[in-house]
């Protein structure tokens, strides 16, 4: 099997802090729901939590797999403090933009590095990243939609908590 370069195995395990650092982010978000009795976006934040878990240990397996050393690094305890119920939602489109960067700059060295077996696995979190900022964009104009009517801010929330 193909050794990944130093240059790839360090990037691609700053990707697995980073993924455990939006988990850490997303819970903090259905941590702040949650105190505000909306349980479907708390359930909602604590699966996407869940997601990037996974994600995580996705890019840990392929490092797994080519024999690379993973280097696990101190996660930040989520700072965020939120103004209203909004601001989660803003956050976390800004923040799937940002972690969509992340993957185009190991895309971008796998590219120039000619390393085809991690181009084809970053495909997944090409095509991941883009669902999930088009989740994110949805649920922040869904908020902005319904957000002032309590009635349909009720049944989005009922309907963020049959997230699977």
């Amino acid at each position: 099997m193909a050794n990944l370069s130093k240059n790839m195995v360090h990037i691609i395990n700053e990707q697995i802090n980073a993924e455990l650092e939006s988990a850490y982010l997303y819970l903090g978000m259905a941590n702040f729901y949650a105190e505000k009795g909306l349980m479907g976006f708390a359930h909602n934040f604590k699966k996407q939590a869940d997601e990037e878990v996974t994600h995580s240990e996705k890019l840990r397996d392929y490092l797994i797999d080519h024999s690379a050393p993973i280097v696990l690094k101190d996660i930040k305890a989520p700072r965020e403090t939120y103004e209203d119920l909004r601001a989660p939602l803003k956050k976390q489109l800004e923040h799937e933009e940002y972690v969509t960067s992340l993957i185009y700059k190991i895309m971008d060295l796998a590219i120039e590095e000619k390393d085809y077996r991690t181009i084809e696995m970053l495909r997944w979190f090409v095509s991941e990243q883009q669902e999930e900022e088009v989740n994110a964009r949805t649920l922040l104009e869904e908020y902005d939609t319904f957000g002032s009517d309590l009635s349909l801010l009720y049944k989005l929330n009922k309907k963020l908590g049959k997230r699977e």
